[in-house]
């Protein structure tokens, strides 16, 4: 096994975030520990604390990294319109969702101490994740940036739930691509709603 001397403080921080990935991907959440995480790269679990303050810094590290490659795979969708756009954010947070289970339920299971609350870091990046969808809205509809926020959260909500459902295999919807339709009839209801709203007060 490795010694203490035999990584440097960012390669033993690597390797960490790496062995808990596996460890989350392979076991869940639940079985996440600084001590298996140390078991994991032959190292002591006090050799941890050396570049993690506690699990939590841990786990809120590891939620940066998954943040990061959603956000690379939203970046890389390459559409031609707004609203085609939203459909393919959709597709991809689903894909991922459905790739990195267990990665995607940290970010939304975890749960800190008062103390160790989400780091201002983390939330500008789940900020930045908003705005891409911000983005698409503000091309469709001449709202408030208050009123794109909220909007921006709502279809956001509704395309998590989905696949929140689908992870647990409770959709009950017995057909062929139920997630693809029920995401269909969740962005094409809100933005024709939201479309007759414009109508009406203009």
């Amino acid at each position: 096994m490795a010694r203490r001397n035999d990584h440097t403080r960012e390669e033993l921080h690597e390797l960490a975030l790496s062995a808990a990935e596996e460890i989350l991907q392979t076991r869940g959440v639940q079985a996440l520990s600084t001590r298996k995480v140390a078991a994991a790269i032959g190292y002591s679990a006090g050799s941890l604390y050396s570049v993690f303050s506690n699990l939590d810094d841990l786990c809120w590290q590891l939620n940066s990294r998954t943040l990061n490659e959603l956000m690379a795979a939203l970046k890389a969708v390459k559409v031609a319109s707004p609203k085609t756009s939203l459909y393919a954010y959709a597709d991809t947070y689903l894909a991922f969702a459905a790739r990195y289970p267990e990665r995607w339920r940290l970010l939304f299971e975890h749960r800190s101490s008062d103390s160790n609350r989400l780091p201002a870091e983390l939330a500008l990046r789940i900020e930045s994740l908003f705005e891409l969808i911000e983005k698409a809205l503000s091309d469709l509809f001449q709202d408030s940036a208050e009123v794109i926020a909220v909007r921006a959260r709502v279809l956001w909500s509704g395309v998590h739930g989905i696949a929140q459902l689908r992870s647990g295999d409770k959709l009950f919807l017995h057909q062929a691509d139920a997630e693809r339709k029920m995401l269909d009839a969740l962005i094409e209801g809100l933005l024709s709603g939201w479309s007759l709203e414009a109508e009406r007060d203009a």
